[in-house]
């Protein structure tokens, strides 16, 4: 097994990282968002390798990481209103459905053989400066088995990646949550996925928006399908009770309770301390021994759109 990377030579092991990527391997790396396991997006072979060692099916596509907004025009396309929304959150959790060049480099695996590909610049400077380095784009989905959950710091790591793949280690992610990924292309500008940009943020920016992120259409972003983000045990998600043996993923202040164990998102009901939070008790929750997870309801608001999305696709029983 790979030894995962202490913080103290940090300078080495982003080097190594860039070689390995440059070779056609995998690097897992921290973003703002969750972990990522990468590929020179321009390496047909090495884009191939994340779907094996993820079981991720080819038709999902996987979001390109950009060192700057530069960057990404070289190889897509920006219209008016994507530039605005670029400009305004990046660096930043937000992926914007943009066209590809002509003679583009990306690989046609990164966007299932379509022309529109998810871009993005994050905000992690260990991200930033693999990015630099390289000066290629990095296509990464995050680092975990397909379907199951996302990984915020690295001891959530599979084994099978933890094995596998060489890991730059960032500590904790700070935002906890995943980029929104949104459609600028059409007649209306579409949120495809809830993320750490709110709704509400993006509507400050751009008034006319189409939130229905449940609509069935072709996969242009990652984490549109229906079971996604799921534990190993069962989860029950808006309980008004816990049954004897769950685990409770409880929010604010209620009278609820778990005789075998319990965490809370936040005491103080605040939404981003909740979403940091997140995927970090739920993976501490998700232990064989306990009968499953029970979660409170979440306020359907800013934030807690993009909770109650994720809880939503963890609790479906089809892919």
């Amino acid at each position: 097994m790979k030894p995962i990377l202490s913080k103290k030579n940090k300078k080495n092991d982003l080097k190594i990282a860039v070689q390995r990527l440059l070779k056609g391997d995998l690097v897992i790396l921290p973003t703002e968002t969750v972990y990522g396991i990468g590929a020179d997006a321009t390496n047909n072979k090495a884009v191939k390798k994340i779907f094996h060692i993820k079981n991720r099916p080819f038709n999902n596509p996987i979001i390109c990481h950009f060192e700057n907004l530069e960057k990404v025009k070289e190889y897509v396309k920006l219209n008016e209103i994507a530039l605005k929304m670029a400009e305004a959150f990046w660096p930043g959790p937000l992926t914007l459905i943009l066209k590809k060049r002509e003679n583009s480099p990306i690989s046609p695996y990164v966007s299932n053989n379509n022309s529109m590909i998810g871009c993005r610049v994050p905000n992690h400077p260990l991200a930033l400066k693999i990015l630099k380095s390289l000066n290629r784009p990095i296509a990464a989905p995050s680092a975990n088995i397909t379907t199951k959950l996302s990984s915020t710091n690295v001891e959530h790591l599979d084994d099978k990646l933890k094995k596998n793949v060489f890991i730059i280690n960032g500590g904790s992610c700070d935002v906890g949550l995943e980029s929104t990924v949104v459609n600028t292309n059409n007649d209306k500008t579409k949120i495809l996925r809830y993320g750490s940009i709110t709704e509400e943020e993006i509507k400050n920016i751009i008034s006319k928006i189409d939130s229905d992120i449940y609509e069935n259409i072709e996969p242009l972003s990652p984490g549109q399908q229906n079971k996604h983000y799921s534990p190993n045990i069962p989860i029950r998600i808006n309980v008004s009770e816990v049954c004897d043996g769950e685990v409770l993923l409880n929010f604010g202040s209620n009278k609820l309770f778990s005789n075998a164990f319990e965490l809370n998102l936040s005491p103080s009901a605040n939404l981003k301390e909740a979403a940091k939070n997140f995927f970090d008790y739920l993976h501490k929750l998700d232990d064989n021994k306990y009968k499953g997870i029970a979660v409170v309801p979440i306020p359907h608001t800013g934030l807690g759109k993009t909770i109650n999305d994720r809880l939503k696709r963890a609790k479906a029983t089809k892919k």
